[in-house]
């Protein structure tokens, strides 16, 4: 029995993937819960497993592809018919096991709307918007759902090819195939699906220039990514690929992790307003307690980083100023006062700026912290943070100096209220005791919302990290 995967919504409300790597071909044995696929939504890369024992048939996707919730992914052929597969972490996805003979549709269906066969044409085919309620806009994490509304009952032609007949064969919501409509002046009638036109927009491809393959001349996915890859070369699977190359311009398209941060880091701009103040720390006892840590047992299987103290001294700050660590509720009129620090480190990664966060920093003994803190370093740049390891950041610190940079003005995370640059380290004159020495010195740039904290609160927060970066001490003595 051949049964189709639908890429599910992973329970972030999302409406798109993108198909990073495939772990499976055609042809290969695959068992219930196995990972076939990654995919890249718009905040974090996923693995999904296949609910069903079986073969590969064949792979209805190509690395690279953006693909809709709710379309096939994977062919499977199974061995028994109708029988129920196994619930795992692709969980509610996959649940829902066949009742009834011949039902054979991927049992995601309960989760995203069932689309049209390829080839299909519905409402919005010929350059018309779709009817608003095919699909309505959810709360997030509750998937994506089909509109209650019924559509006025339509007249289908006659089916004659085997595609046609094979979807009125389908018990559940068959496709109707429409008679094409005839050409208006000035504009060419082109036949495709809603999510093809949109595969040919992100590759560039003129649909008024194909030929399709499907049914009353449909054109589908497969003959867009034809003339994609008739037009420029193929990029090696699992890269990212671009859209258009012309002379000496390349095209990338905005997608994922970096379309989210954009729209996030342009909202933060555009609602809070910032401040941002900057204050030089001589910081050469915080290095010299790094050195002294990392002789310490407890510190022996982890890596210990000025940045492990910044954190730490952000921390005390915090408890001390309880304002920099809160939040704007718009809607209610509120500013909520977090007596908790989920405490994010910005991670620059291929795919794009993301912000994972520490649970509950402010409860962890520095050794726990400095673990914690290399785990969220690794598994962002491997690109497997996952949307929980980045959800309700409370306070964010960008290691800037990382990048041989003194300091900047960042952007608030959306959602909190500061947000700590902290800069290289590096040589320079400094007067000690009235006399000129050669110290080591870092500059702190604090970003604040000014609703929220005003000049005085971020500028004593500022101070108080500074002081305890000069004097570690006073991170016992304020803790």
């Amino acid at each position: 029995m051949r049964r189709e995967f639908k890429l599910p919504d992973v329970g972030e409300g999302l409406t798109e993937a993108e198909i990073v790597r495939w772990h499976v071909k055609e042809g290969d044995a695959v068992k219930v819960n196995q990972i076939v696929v990654e995919i890249e939504t718009a905040k974090s890369i996923v693995e999904l497993p296949i609910p069903w024992d079986g073969v590969v048939a064949g792979l209805m996707a190509e690395a690279g592809q953006t693909v809709d919730v709710g379309v096939a992914i994977i062919a499977v052929d199974t061995a028994e018919e109708g029988g129920a597969p196994a619930q795992g972490p692709a969980g509610q996805a996959a649940s829902g096991a066949d009742e009834a003979p011949g039902r054979g549709e991927a049992l995601a269906d309960d989760m995203v709307p069932r689309p049209p066969a390829e080839g299909a044409v519905e409402p919005g085919v010929h350059g018309s918007p779709a009817p608003k309620e095919e699909r309505q806009a959810v709360l997030v994490g509750y998937g994506v759902k089909t509109g209650a509304t019924k559509r006025r009952p339509r007249k289908s032609s006659p089916a004659t090819t085997p595609a046609a007949q094979a979807a009125q064969a389908a018990p559940t919501r068959p496709p109707v195939v429409l008679p094409a409509p005839a050409a208006t002046p000035g504009r060419v009638a082109v036949l495709a699906k809603p999510p093809v036109r949109k595969l040919a927009r992100d590759l560039g491809v003129d649909l008024t220039t194909l030929t399709g393959s499907g049914p009353q001349g449909t054109i589908t996915r497969d003959d867009v990514h034809a003339a994609a890859r008739s037009s420029q070369p193929a990029a090696p699977a699992g890269e990212r690929a671009t859209t258009r190359t012309a002379g000496r311009e390349e095209r990338i398209p905005i997608k994922g992790v970096r379309k989210m941060t954009a729209q996030a880091m342009v909202a933060s701009a555009f609602t809070a307003p910032h401040v941002t103040e900057f204050l030089q720390v001589d910081v050469t006892e915080t290095m010299a307690a790094v050195r002294r840590l990392r002789e310490l047992p407890d510190f022996a299987e982890v890596k210990v980083s000025p940045l492990l103290l910044v954190a730490k001294a952000v921390l005390v700050a915090a408890r001390r100023h309880p304002m920099i660590n809160s939040a704007w509720d718009e809607q209610a009129q509120e500013i909520v006062v977090k007596h908790y620090v989920n405490l994010g480190i910005a991670a620059a990664t291929p795919r794009g700026l993301v912000v994972p966060n520490v649970k509950d920093a402010h409860e962890l003994p520095l050794p726990e912290l400095a673990r914690r803190l290399t785990e969220l370093a690794e598994t962002a740049r491997a690109g497997r943070a996952q949307p929980a390891d980045m959800a309700g950041g409370t306070f964010t610190i960008t290691n800037v100096g990382v990048f041989g940079v003194d300091a900047g003005t960042p952007i608030l995370n959306p959602g909190e209220a500061a947000i700590l640059a902290f800069g290289q380290v590096r040589d320079m004159p400094w007067v000690v005791d009235g006399e000129l020495a050669v110290r080591k010195v870092t500059t702190l740039a604090l970003s604040f919302d000014h609703r929220i904290v005003d000049g005085e609160q971020g500028s004593l927060f500022l101070r108080d990290v500074g002081a305890m970066l000069e004097d570690p001490l006073r991170m016992l003595a304020w803790n």
